[in-house]
């Protein structure tokens, strides 16, 4: 894949942490910089959204115990409560 120069211009105790992060990681502080950016536009968004949805799948049935609904027949039995 071709590189592409990129500029970046932070205040020094960022850049001292991009430095230290990167070595502790065993890495440059390019390589560090870009699996950042990577996992900001990506990988980690998709697999926050794929956690929530297998935690919501797992523990349905405990929140429709505990507030007393299922989607759609929930709207209809706390309306029915109301009349």
């Amino acid at each position: 894949m071709a590189k592409t120069q990129l500029n970046v211009r932070v205040d020094e105790g960022t850049a001292r942490a991009a430095r230290e992060r990167a070595l502790a990681r065993g890495m440059s502080v390019n390589r560090y910089i870009e699996e950042l950016v990577r996992q900001d536009t990506g990988e980690a968004g998709r697999t926050f959204v794929e956690a929530a949805a297998d935690f919501m799948k797992s523990y349905e049935a405990v929140f429709a115990e505990e507030f007393g609904t299922h989607r759609e027949g929930g709207r209809r039995q706390r309306d029915e409560g109301r009349r």
